[in-house]
């Protein structure tokens, strides 16, 4: 079960890089070509290579609709995505100044209530996540320059959150059974580098 829901997680990983590095270059190419339109409108405005300018504000060069609305469903995506991969590593960021002091034991007791406190507020996302899904497909609600679906966003993220509620409850329950029986069920080298 471990290896099937680490390869879910890269893959949702991977498939979140793609969608951070479209969403990069949508946001360069936003910012270039509305700068570009200040800078042709600017050339008419002050009779400088106007008919230049002039012929690229026709031509279309200009800013794109819906950038906005695309680059915002693709950051929903890109931070669901990251969450299964950070959660079965252990790569969340911690402080473990008092912690490398305690026992074992303790240590044991404190990674299995902080697992499931991070599967209960992870499945209350997921959970949360589906309510607005269904909300706004019910309701039809399209996005205002676009005028895609507003779903299709909680769809896509509602992947990820799914995915990372399912490795967040696995991860509770392996460390709880290694809280009770003391011994360890997981790789002992998962974690990040702090």
């Amino acid at each position: 079960m471990h290896r099937a829901l680490m390869y879910l997680s890269r893959l949702m990983a991977i498939l979140g890089g793609l969608m951070l590095s479209a969403v990069i270059l949508l946001t360069v190419f936003a910012v270039v070509t509305r700068a570009l339109d200040r800078l042709f409108h600017s050339m008419v405005d002050n009779d400088v290579m106007a008919g230049l300018a002039r012929w690229m504000i026709d031509a279309g060069v200009g800013p794109m609709l819906g950038t906005f609305e695309l680059i915002e469903a693709g950051v929903g995506f890109v931070i669901f995505a990251f969450l299964p991969i950070c959660q079965i590593t252990g790569g969340h960021a911690t402080v473990d100044v008092f912690t490398s002091q305690m026992s074992d034991g303790t240590n044991r007791i404190l990674r299995a209530v902080t697992e499931v406190v991070f599967a209960a507020v992870l499945v209350l996302i997921a959970v949360q996540l589906y309510g607005g899904l269904m909300t706004k497909f019910s309701s039809g609600q399209v996005t205002l320059e676009l005028a895609f679906p507003v779903w299709y966003s909680y769809a896509i993220g509602l992947i990820g959150a799914t995915l990372a509620a399912i490795v967040s409850v696995y991860l509770a329950v392996i460390h709880m059974i290694e809280m009770v029986t003391g011994r360890a069920i997981l790789p002992a080298d998962l974690g990040a580098e702090h």
